[in-house]
């Protein structure tokens, strides 16, 4: 979903599916392709597999809101253990037909350009060669579907749907934008020599692409096959809920339904329990191993610490950062930042209030902890993924990850209840993981105690050696 989405339309796509789930017949499970659930999704690059996407808004990113902004704080950011830059857009963005006072970063007016407010060619190559010497990589978002109204693409009205008057128009109800026409093969090839550009000139990693189920599939595995005989082991990573997409073309696609139910948890109170369900039911439709990007918090939705308070934020973090696929941490999560950047905030200077750290040293110290943990244990990334009982699951969820020997239990309570209660947990010796947001306790597995919105991360012992 591109910013640009009316509120109201959000909602009522929110609605629907809470009123699918608690009906127990969830609208993204009704008609399964078990065909396609059937085959191995797309074998993705081992460094995606156990990343931690980073989405810098580079405009409010930084006082100075350019992409020197970004490279001058590349060590935070490998402090924070986080392997995955993910940059918004950074070409120029339309004028005419604009929103807001600086316009949406997803009109683009030039694929080629980068917006002389965030910097030069120069700038780029040298924040990717800084990133790369961290080990970091670098994905910048496209924008495919549409472009602004001003675009230099527009000597090509070709390119473009058009009504049945034969104007140019635009999808949906994203009137700052116009709608490009994928059934145009000279379109096509325009796209894809764009992409290959971007990788082949500036040593990118892929891409994050916008509105990506908006646009047709072949066109995506055409462009997918390009890119490969320039680069290999690129991420491709879908801003969609299509399955198809996962089966050769993207590597990753966003947990959207998920994001959902967490929200009908954490703000509506529904069970703990529809977390299990939702997991379950995606794993119907997608191809065998595909890798959703966990999300609780983007450039898209209210911040995470405006839907769920500053406890429950910290809560569904450490719930994305436990399950498989990627998390992401969109830039200012990691200080509790509540600056709000979707519609219409998006498109209006928004800068991240950093300074926020002073209220909660927390949040810091935690993301940092959780991401180290995760990129550090195979387990925490694409283990195995076991439910377990708790004695209050309306409130709790408690899991399993385990990949060999290494293996963890994960206890989280989505609500503003203390729980005091015991866990399924195997038999065995558990440490628990000590994590900044609270102490660890003496009590020894199955009972646990979790404040509201607490979490506590339990690791088994190797006999005999380290855990």
């Amino acid at each position: 979903m591109k910013p640009g989405w009316k509120p109201g339309w959000r909602v009522a796509r929110g609605l629907l599916l809470a009123v699918a789930l608690a009906a127990g017949n969830c609208l993204y499970a009704q008609e399964p392709d078990s065909a396609l659930a059937s085959q191995p999704a797309r074998t993705s690059p081992d460094w995606l597999k156990s990343g931690v996407v980073y989405q810098i808004f580079v405009r409010e990113f930084s006082p100075a809101g350019d992409l020197n902004g970004v490279t001058a704080r590349l060590d935070d950011l490998h402090t924070l253990n986080v392997n995955i830059l993910w940059l918004m857009p950074i070409h120029p963005n339309g004028q005419v037909k604009k929103k807001g006072s600086l316009g949406s970063p997803y009109a683009v007016r030039d694929y080629y350009a980068i917006d002389p407010a965030l910097g030069t060619k120069a700038d780029l190559h040298r924040l990717v060669e800084e990133a790369h010497r961290r080990q970091m990589k670098v994905i910048i978002d496209i924008v495919a579907n549409h472009t602004a109204w001003d675009s230099v693409m527009m000597a090509h009205p070709d390119f473009y749907h058009k009504d049945a008057q034969g104007h140019i128009t635009y999808p949906h109800d994203w009137t700052d934008v116009a709608w490009l026409d994928y059934s145009n093969p000279r379109l096509r090839q325009y796209m894809i020599d764009m992409l290959v550009y971007w990788i082949k000139e500036f040593d990118l990693d892929g891409f994050r692409c916008d509105a990506a189920g908006e646009v047709p599939t072949d066109f995506w595995e055409q462009a997918r096959a390009a890119l490969e005989k320039v680069k290999a082991n690129i991420m491709l990573l879908a801003e969609a809920d299509k399955p198809e997409l996962l089966r050769s073309a993207f590597d990753m696609d966003y947990s959207w339904p998920l994001m959902h139910t967490l929200n009908d948890v954490i703000m509506d109170g529904e069970p703990a329990t529809a977390i299990r369900t939702n997991i379950e039911q995606q794993k119907e439709r997608f191809p065998k191993g595909a890798l959703h990007m966990r999300i609780s918090d983007d450039h898209d939705e209210l911040r995470a610490t405006t839907r769920f308070g500053y406890p429950g934020s910290i809560a569904a973090a450490a719930l994305i950062f436990t399950l498989d696929g990627a998390p992401l941490i969109y830039n200012g999560m990691e200080v509790g930042d509540s600056t709000q950047s979707r519609d219409p905030a998006l498109f209006e200077p928004q800068k991240i209030f950093w300074q926020a750290a002073t209220w909660h040293p927390e949040y810091p110290k935690f993301y940092a902890a959780i991401a180290g943990l995760r990129r550090t244990h195979p387990a925490l990334q694409q283990g195995e993924l076991i439910w377990i009982h708790n004695s209050n699951e309306q409130h709790v969820v408690t899991f399993l990850r385990r990949s060999g020997t290494d293996e963890f239990l994960v206890a989280i309570n989505l609500s503003n209840t203390p729980f005091r209660g015991t866990v399924e947990a195997p038999a065995g010796s558990w440490k628990e993981i000590e994590l900044p947001i609270a102490k660890p306790e003496t009590g020894a597995l199955p009972f646990v105690s979790l404040d509201a919105f607490g979490a506590r991360i339990f690791e088994t012992q190797v006999p005999g050696g380290q855990p």
